[in-house]
């Protein structure tokens, strides 16, 4: 397939610049592949399409405050420093990204917060606004990184226009969040809320949890026709002992395995055995995964709504049939169900 089959008309008012009020008060759209047919409902309405011993497969890195602002030495121009991940934790080395990007050097030093009292210097350029920081700062590790989550802000998507407010530090992680190392939310997870895990929980659906770093490659635009050309930025997936137990015996079981999350799906997807069923992992993956694609561990997911030609539309695609998604994103549009990090929710069965 090709990257213009995944392009469609996406209103702007339809990108959602604030969650919903209450997490699992989303709405939800549900597509069944069997019957090829399309349901609006809540999202707290998800626990009616699974029975006990159902498993539920979920991603529970943290996002950490990885946007900073500081001013470069002499000018004083403010710059945004976007922290993609800690390449050296003795030297305090870090891969960002800055803007703007043409005001910043290799020797230029960038100083934070209102005493100053941390440093960067620019070592190295890495992209057209990649660079490579060290930061230089009086203090042990810890409190290193505590300054760095002082002075951070909630790392929003671009295509959210406002500046984070302090809702978004607890609405822009899921409840379930763990282990700090992503950029951005895994945002399937933002729904639920403890009431309806604990509804779930009572209900007999088995837990799973994985861990997968959502990175900004994610978000990168696709800039080839051909998709075989695409190649996706690798993040860190972490497949325990115990989530590769529990899915397993779901599967063997033939119960209901729901990914949720285009992350978890790429998690699953990059760990499966000979056989067809989930090794543990530890690495780094760069799976791409567009139609057409066998999938061997979940047989639901739950997904947001994704923007025109994002590697997550041609993912879901690829899972749903490509017609079927164009029918259900059309009616999506119509509805005018909210897309993108905060928006609504599709569950896919």
């Amino acid at each position: 397939m090709k990257l213009s089959h995944f392009n469609f008309n996406l209103p702007q008012e339809l990108l959602a610049e604030y969650p919903s009020e209450n997490r699992d008060e989303s709405r939800l759209m549900v597509l069944n592949r069997k019957d090829q047919t399309i349901e609006h409902k809540q999202f707290k309405d998800l626990i009616d399409y699974f029975e006990p011993s159902d498993v539920m497969v979920l991603n529970n890195t943290k996002v950490f405050p990885a946007r900073l602002y500081g001013n470069k030495e002499k000018t004083g121009a403010r710059i945004e420093v976007f922290l993609l991940r800690e390449l050296n934790s003795e030297t305090r080395l870090w891969d960002v990204l800055v803007d703007p990007a043409r005001k910043i050097r290799i020797g230029n030093k960038l100083y934070f917060g209102d005493d100053e009292s941390l440093v960067a210097e620019v070592i190295d350029n890495t992209t057209s606004r990649g660079r490579t920081l060290r930061f230089l700062y009086d203090g042990s590790y810890d409190e290193f990184r505590q300054k760095l989550t002082d002075l951070g802000e909630t790392p929003l998507p671009k295509y959210i226009k406002r500046e984070a407010e302090p809702e978004d530090e607890e609405r822009y992680q899921t409840i379930y969040a763990k282990n700090e190392g992503a950029v951005a939310a895994p945002t399937a997870g933002l729904h639920f809320s403890k009431h309806l895990m604990k509804r779930l929980e009572i209900k007999g659906i088995d837990f799973a949890e994985i861990t997968l770093h959502v990175g900004l490659g994610t978000f990168h635009p696709v800039e080839v026709e051909d998709l075989s050309k695409h190649k996706m930025d690798s993040e860190e997936a972490y497949v325990t002992a115990k989530a590769t137990e529990t899915i397993n015996r779901g599967i063997e079981n033939k119960q209901r395995i729901c990914a949720v999350g285009t992350t978890v799906m790429r998690a699953l997807e990059s760990s499966v055995s000979s056989d067809n069923t989930l090794n543990e992992f530890r690495g780094w993956t760069n799976k791409f995964i567009f139609p057409p694609y066998d999938f061997s561990i979940a047989n639901s997911m739950v997904t947001n709504f994704h923007t025109p030609k994002s590697t997550l539309l041609m993912m879901v695609s690829a899972f749903a049939g490509h017609d079927f998604i164009k029918e259900a994103y059309e009616e999506a549009v119509k509805e005018k169900y909210k897309f993108y990090s905060y928006g609504d929710a599709m569950l896919i069965i």
